[in-house]
This record gives structure tokens, C-alpha cells and sequence, in this order.
């Protein structure tokens, strides 16, 4: 991992007004998810990753959810275009992150819809959902952007959750995990791995054999326990309520010391 460096944004104060698509809404403390928020980041730093706050997005409910504004393959930031048209505004701040960190830039253009949530990279293979937040020509532009830098992109359906990352995530060894009940078709990964839990299925990959991940999983923590990975817990229950996980509250760069 030639970088360790993460762009994140503090939660808006309206935070309470984020969208909801496939669960219930349910109040939320924004206090409260203030305080996960900076436990968040502590991890992070805990286990070496420099962080850049990308600047605030006070208007923007969503804008907490940093991962949406783009894919980061090499050293190329792709901005997103939000499918929720209300999150667009959410992209330029973050793009100005990514400039600073030494990342070259390209951007989904209209007509195409894409959000970072979407995109899970295991090693040269990008998988990009299908779904309703990232569109066939959001999915054409990202090809044609990282093709070329040796990228394998796939199409992967998604139908019963936000993004496909809330749907999978990969273990270091390139594993896929997911929940059986809102993985779309697990047969298109090659080794796929079930896990016991929704939230199970997140996991940032924070260097050797640690994992971050939601404390809304126990168990599934306890099996990659026995995996011989070294779960880090945090308490993200108040961005759960707007179908946020682990993934979505950071943009990892991990490859720009070895080509800025």
C-alpha cells in the first residue's frame, strides 16, 4: 500500500435530512453523529492513514457520505455525478481534496450518473452497480477513464440497496463478503463469502489484517476474527439510519505516493 491517505467531511448540521431509499426513516442525533464521526477518523489515524477534511458542506444532508464524489483508481479522481440530483453540489469540495492530495482529475459528464458507493476495486478489477444511483452511461464514462490505466471493469446489478457496497465488500485476499438476502447475484464473484449480517458485509481495509467495521456486527466480526483479521469496531448507528456504513464515510487513496 504505497499511500495511506483519506479524504473525509464532517456530517452537515442538517444531517437528519439525508436521503432514505429502502428502509424507514428514523430520527437521528446529529450530536451524536458528530461524536462517531470524529471516532471514525481516530481510527483511521490509529492505524496510520492521514486524513484531509474535504470543506463543509453545511447544505448538502448527504455530503458526509465523502465516497459518493468520486473513484480514485492510480492516481486519477473521477468525479462523480450523483443520481440524486440534490447531492451534485457535494462534488466540488471534495474534488478540491483530491487536487491538493496530488490526484489528476476527470469527471462524469451528463447524461451519466455515477456514485462512488457504487464502485468496489479488488486489485485491477473494478466492479460498478447497476442500479439507481449509477446509470449504463455512468458506467461507459468510468470505463473509458480507467481502461486505460489497466482497469477490468465489470457491471454488477443492484436492486435491493443503495449501492453495491452496501450490498459487498472485499477482504484483502480479494474474498468478496456480502449478506445473502440483498446480494443481487453472487455468483458473479469468484469467491464470495456469506456473512451473518447486513453490516457484516462493510469493511475498510485499513493495512495488513485490520478491518474497520460497524459495531451493528458482532458476529460477523467474531468469524473474520477467526480468519485471522483483526476487526476495529465503531459505533456508526446514526449514519445506518440513513443507509451509510463504514465504506461511504471516507475516500481512500491508496496508491498516489507511487505516482503524484
Amino acid at each position: 500500500m504505497p499511500s495511506k491517505k483519506a479524504i473525509v467531511r464532517r456530517p452537515s448540521p442538517r444531517l437528519a435530512e439525508g436521503l432514505v431509499t429502502h428502509i424507514e426513516r428514523s430520527p437521528v442525533d446529529a450530536a451524536l453523529a458528530l461524536r462517531q464521526w470524529e471516532r471514525y477518523t481516530a481510527v483511521l489515524a490509529e492505524h496510520g492513514w492521514e486524513t484531509t477534511e474535504a470543506a463543509p458542506a453545511d447544505d448538502c444532508p448527504d455530503g458526509v457520505f465523502v465516497e459518493d464524489t468520486m473513484v480514485v483508481f492510480r492516481n486519477v479522481a473521477l468525479i462523480s455525478r450523483p443520481g440524486a440530483p440534490s447531492r451534485r453540489p457535494e462534488t466540488a469540495g471534495a474534488e478540491a481534496a483530491a487536487v491538493a492530495l496530488g490526484c489528476s482529475v476527470q469527471r462524469i459528464l451528463e447524461p451519466g450518473t455515477l456514485e462512488g458507493g457504487d464502485v468496489l476495486k479488488v486489485g485491477e478489477t473494478v466492479y460498478v452497480g447497476q442500479g439507481g444511483r449509477t446509470n449504463a452511461e455512468g458506467l461507459r464514462q468510468l470505463r473509458a477513464a480507467f481502461e486505460p490505466l489497466g482497469a477490468r471493469v465489470v457491471g454488477v446489478p443492484v436492486a435491493k440497496v443503495l449501492h453495491l457496497k452496501s450490498a459487498v465488500t472485499a477482504l484483502p485476499d480479494g474474498t468478496i463478503i456480502g449478506y445473502p438476502p440483498l446480494v443481487d447475484d453472487p455468483a458473479i464473484f469468484t469467491h464470495f463469502r456469506p456473512m451473518p449480517e447486513e453490516a457484516g458485509s462493510h469493511v475498510v481495509l485499513l493495512g495488513g489484517n485490520a478491518l474497520l467495521m460497524a459495531a451493528s456486527a458482532p458476529r460477523s466480526a467474531e468469524l473474520l476474527s477467526g480468519l485471522g483479521y483483526r476487526p476495529a469496531l465503531v459505533d456508526i448507528s446514526e449514519f445506518e439510519k440513513l443507509e451509510g456504513c463504514v465504506t461511504c464515510l471516507s475516500v481512500r487513496l491508496r496508491e498516489l505516493s507511487a505516482r503524484s
